[in-house]
């Protein structure tokens, strides 16, 4: 027990001689910037993919609602479409989300490797990886998701164009 101790009170006194030199501190420092902005930009990203399930979620609540209360008319066409929308945004959140998290796990790593015997390269290069598995599966989703809203516009305009020489045809 008192050899445990002993080793303890040693490890954490070399701890403390590592980090005290500064030039170690600032390169590892250095090292985790590309990762810490990495992560603000995930934030970022995650932001604008917030946005657009809190409107998907409010516009399927709200045509759910006319539609209960019998006036959803033509905007319930809509929700097949609101659907699958609010689907790709979930998926593209939930990997961005894991993406930060893991781009989180590599500054530490990347700080903790500095004061530790074992190397841990192949475990930091690996969460790396990980994390753009995960970015590039959120963006995915997200263009999908983009790309599905793109469509439905399109369609609708199809319609209204359709109408509209309808109209002008029986008049």
């Amino acid at each position: 027990m008192t050899e445990e101790l002993i080793a303890a009170g040693l490890a954490a006194a070399d701890f403390i001689s590592q980090s005290r030199n500064t030039a170690r501190v600032q390169a590892i420092m250095q090292l985790s910037l590309a990762p810490a902005f990495l992560l603000a930009g995930i934030g970022a990203i995650m932001n604008v993919m917030t946005s657009r399930l809190i409107w998907v979620a409010n516009r399927i609540d709200r045509i759910e609602q006319l539609q209960r209360e019998g006036v959803a008319g033509a905007a319930v066409d809509d929700l097949p479409a609101l659907e699958k929308r609010r689907s790709y945004v979930q998926g593209a959140v939930m990997l961005s989300t894991a993406a930060a998290l893991t781009i989180s796990v590599v500054i530490a790593l990347l700080f903790i490797s500095a004061f530790i015997q074992p190397r841990i390269g192949t475990l930091i290069a690996s969460a790396w990886i990980l994390t753009m598995v995960f970015l590039v599966g959120g963006l995915g989703l997200f263009v999908m998701e983009t790309r599905t809203a793109a469509r439905r516009n399109r369609e609708r305009a199809r319609e209204r164009k359709r109408r509209a020489r309808n109209d002008s045809a029986t008049r």
